[in-house]
């Protein structure tokens, strides 16, 4: 009886204790981790879809007051227009904690964080103002002049160096198989067969096409590269070429194999060299080269009078949205169905959410930041010697967050500073012991004095690693000499004895 007791159906009630992950808070989290540029087109696509939001535009005045959506049970989102000022010296309190992301991934409450009650200066500023080209029938990218591509440029000159049809079939497929250095991809057997015409025929085109502007283009490795270069100058001599045929002495800087080899002294082979140096070993981005995309900061620094200093967002590329309270009150009183009311209210609560979180994520972004320059104020005043030792637990528990959320924070993230525009992640450096029980140096300061000691070094004084080892230890840095050697190679500098090689060689 008392087994067939043990297997009766029976009530039990337990708690327990389970990790909910919803939508809005996947959203929030999102936010935290993507630069300003990247939350801005985040934002754009969110008020293509909702037209419960609008845009806050510089000089608009203020919408109503938000209405809370009732059956979300969260508080109204803090004014999106609130300015974002911080002082690592003195302020108030601001009206909305921080975003904060635990273990549990519950929104939590960080400490008391200060606000500047001054104005932004103008320096930091957008002018607000209209651009001279928004009343233009033409955007400013209409008015710039359009780049011609390497390949449009060859298939010019195709057009005007072949007369034959079949050469010029051959011709415009070779500059299809060129890549964007210039350099010819595929063999010319491969391409023959391809094309089914002889092998000659197209060893004759190519030869042409190797005649074409920029110099260079058409070669099938770097040696042909420079040799058709040195051949437009007429300085493809005999020694040249074989010089040529050595590239790989010359990266040795071998100059006694390659005098031998050459049949040259010393100072004709540093002319040679000299001469290399001046060709372009990818002539062909100089037509497709992708221009280089400037980093935007999401946060700015700057000294304020009494020599502190004043960290705040970047209000140019922050988003500022506003929730439409008077579009939803019109179109709440025209609603026909059930299925219409759940899908305004809806929207009115993503608009809400969004609102909420991008301005706590604001507010996360710049408790971080205040907490990394004033821990590293010696970098900030005096250099990248002075950067201390710091990770991200150090942040966490000074500001009261969880270490992970530092971490979104700080992932794709620039602060631009009076010694140019770095990634948060860059204050972060592991630790190197100080001899004699002194204060830790950072790692990041320790591989700039490397540097700064090779730099220094003459054709009679280059310092293998172990006298690098001494030179820190005598300034109180204790570092083992594979260390110094990881750093030396991870900054690309070669070891004693190649530095000695190159600084004798003279190139």
């Amino acid at each position: 009886m008392a087994g067939m007791n043990r297997l009766a159906p029976r009530l039990d009630l337990r708690q327990s204790q389970q990790l909910v992950m919803t939508p809005q808070l996947q959203q929030a989290i999102k936010l935290l981790q993507l630069s300003n540029q990247e939350v801005a087109q985040f934002v754009e696509e969110e008020l293509a879809q909702n037209p419960l939001l609008e845009r806050d535009e510089p000089g608009a005045e203020s919408a109503a007051p938000e209405v809370p959506d009732a059956g979300a049970g969260e508080a109204p989102a803090a004014a999106p227009e609130e300015r974002l000022l911080d002082s690592v010296s003195g302020a108030t309190e601001t009206k909305e904690a921080p975003l904060d992301i635990d273990y549990d991934n519950s929104f939590s409450r960080g400490a008391d964080e200060p606000v500047g009650e001054g104005e932004f200066l103008g320096e930091w500023k957008g002018t607000g103002g209209r651009s001279d080209f928004e009343d233009s029938e033409f955007g400013l990218e209409q008015t710039l002049a359009r780049q011609v591509s390497l390949r449009e440029h060859l298939l010019g000159q195709v057009g005007v160096d072949f007369a034959e049809p079949v050469e010029r079939v051959i011709a415009a497929r070779l500059v299809d198989l060129i890549d964007d250095c210039g350099y010819l991809t595929t063999e010319v057997a491969d391409l023959a067969d391809k094309l089914d015409v002889p092998v000659a025929d197209v060893e004759r085109v190519l030869l042409r096409c190797q005649r074409f502007d920029p110099a260079g283009v058409f070669a099938r490795s770097l040696k042909e590269c420079l040799a058709l270069q040195l051949r437009e100058r007429d300085r493809l001599d005999p020694c040249m070429a074989k010089l040529l045929d050595n590239l790989d002495l010359l990266a040795k800087r071998d100059v006694a194999q390659l005098q031998r080899l050459c049949g040259v002294d010393v100072e004709d082979i540093q002319d040679m060299v000299a001469e290399i140096r001046t060709l372009d070993p990818k002539p062909g981005l100089a037509f497709d080269g992708a221009l280089a995309s400037p980093i935007v900061p999401d946060v700015l620094m700057r000294l304020a009078p009494d020599r502190s200093w004043i960290v705040e967002l970047n209000q140019d590329t922050l988003p500022r949205v506003l929730v439409n309270t008077r579009y939803h009150a019109r179109v709440q009183t025209s609603v026909r169905n059930k299925q219409e009311k759940e899908f305004i209210a809806e929207r009115l609560h993503a608009a809400n959410w969004l609102v909420k979180s991008l301005h706590q994520r604001a507010q996360t972004i710049l408790k971080v930041s205040v907490e990394i320059v004033r821990q590293q104020d010696g970098f900030f005043r005096s250099g990248v010697r002075h950067l201390k030792p710091l990770v991200l637990r150090d942040i966490a528990a000074a500001i009261d967050m969880h270490e992970s959320t530092v971490s979104r924070v700080t992932t794709n993230k620039f602060i631009a500073t009076p010694h140019g525009i770095f990634e948060l992640k860059y204050f972060f450096t592991s630790s190197i012991p100080a001899s004699g029980g002194g204060e830790a140096h950072s790692a990041e300061a320790v591989r700039h004095r490397i540097k700064g000691l090779i730099d220094a070094e003459t054709v009679r004084d280059v310092l293998s690693d172990d006298r690098i080892v001494e030179l820190l230890k005598a300034d109180g840095i204790d570092i083992a000499r594979r260390t110094v050697a990881k750093y030396r190679e991870a900054m690309g500098i070669a070891s004693s004895v190649q530095r000695r090689r190159e600084k004798g060689s003279g190139f």
